[in-house]
């Protein structure tokens, strides 16, 4: 039963990136996201995916590789954005 409410977590954090992946590839537009908050949660999915693959949870792993993936693009286009000059950090 624990294992079932891990995936339900997982799945329940990782769907909620995914309004913000499609507003933010449809629209390109980020400027009201913190490069350096993205920057940091970036890092933290990563060492998550890590920590999960070590433990070897699968909950972990897929709600990490997912959300990593969708907030990856997040972060990509803001940097892309602040580096045309289009936004501030």
């Amino acid at each position: 039963m624990l294992e079932y409410a891990g995936y339900f977590a997982a799945f329940l954090t990782t769907v909620a990136f995914v309004p913000q992946a499609y507003k933010s590839i449809k629209t390109k537009a980020t400027a009201d996201i913190s490069l350096a908050m993205y920057c940091m949660f970036c890092a933290g999915i990563f060492f998550w995916l890590v920590y999960g693959l070590q433990k070897n949870d699968l909950p972990i792993i897929i709600a990490n590789a997912i959300t990593l993936f969708l907030s990856s693009i997040i972060l990509w286009i803001k940097i892309g954005n602040v580096r045309a000059g289009q936004e501030k950090p």
